[in-house]
Order: structure tokens, then C-alpha cells, then sequence
């Protein structure tokens, strides 16, 4: 497995070793021990979710305010545009984010911390994404920030208006969101 950092240090791209030939391919999603060996961090993950979304469709900005994820994330099909953004108040980093293409050809994975947005667009036809979380989803705890937020200024690659769920239409600006203090 190799570990990048990006430009935010905590937020991390994880690219599996693949064995292919003209048969296919064979790669270790997740092994415990060798994520602790090469990111250097104990988590206990404890749910798996799986998501279907259709070309043009953008997810979040979304993030717990208690019971706070993190999130490591890939495609397993299609491809997407996936964005982490710094909500830690006190956080250098504060209000910049990071984003990363995933696609189940490249077979990365996206480390998003605890307190932080995620955020994703769907680019491909469509694209299946898998999260595993280190705490169980909470709605009540749910927040969202609006995704084309001026402040943030996250430079989606796309040339459409996204397909949002009310809620997302509905996300507040960064300025008036509740953050990690």
C-alpha cells in the first residue's frame, strides 16, 4: 500500500497494490495491520456503506457535529471527483479543502479525517462509492454545507449544475455552519 499525503497532512490517498494479468485483477481493500504500519493510525472502523448515484449527482458537503466520522472512502465503479474540507476551528488548515479523482480504474481510497466535510461528484454514466466509518451515522448530528460555498471556493471539475437531494440545496455557507471547536 502507499500513503500520500495531500496538501492538507491529515487527509490521506491510499493506493493498494494491485495483481492483474489478462484474467483480471486482485487487490486488499483494507487490512488492519498493514493501515496501521503505513498511515500510522489506530482506528476501529464500524460501519460499511455502499452508494449508487447517477452522472451529475453531488453529495454533501456533509459532516457529524457529534459521533464525528472519519471516512475512508472509494469507487468501485465509475468515477467521481471526491473533496474533503478542514472543519477543525482551531486548525491550521481551517476552511481549505482537498480534493481527489476516484475511480475503479485507479483503485485509490480517500482518508478523510474526523472533522472534516466530505463531499463528492459523480462524473462517470454513474459510480458506486463505498465508505467505511469510524462511528455510526447519526442524522440528528448531520450538517451540511452549501458545495459551491464563495469562501470555499472549490473548483469542481464539471460544466453542469449538479443534481443536489433537497438537503444539500438547503446546506448552509461555511460562515453560518456549527464547526469543530
Amino acid at each position: 500500500m502507499k500513503v500520500t499525503q495531500t496538501t492538507i497532512p491529515d487527509v490521506l490517498v491510499i493506493e493498494p497494490e494491485v495483481f492483474g494479468d489478462d484474467r483480471g485483477f486482485f487487490f486488499e481493500s483494507f487490512n488492519l495491520k498493514s493501515w496501521q504500519h503505513n498511515t500510522g493510525l489506530e482506528r476501529a472502523f464500524v460501519q460499511d456503506n455502499h452508494s449508487r448515484s447517477a452522472k451529475g449527482v453531488l453529495r454533501g458537503i456533509h459532516y457529524q457535529i457529534q459521533q464525528v466520522q472519519g471516512k475512508l472512502v472509494r469507487v468501485v465503479a465509475g468515477e467521481v471527483y471526491d473533496v474533503a474540507v478542514d472543519l477543525r476551528r482551531d486548525s491550521p488548515t481551517f476552511g481549505r479543502w482537498v480534493g481527489e479523482h476516484l475511480s475503479a480504474e485507479n483503485f485509490k481510497q480517500f482518508w478523510i479525517p474526523e472533522g472534516f466535510g466530505h463531499a463528492f461528484v459523480v462524473l462517470s454514466e454513474s459510480a458506486e462509492f463505498l465508505y467505511r466509518t469510524t462511528d455510526y451515522w447519526a442524522p440528528e448530528h448531520e450538517r451540511c454545507i452549501i458545495w459551491n460555498d464563495p469562501e470555499l471556493d472549490i473548483n469542481w471539475p464539471i460544466d453542469f449544475a449538479p443534481r443536489l437531494s433537497e438537503k444539500d440545496v438547503k446546506g448552509l455557507l461555511l460562515k453560518d455552519a456549527e464547526v469543530y471547536e
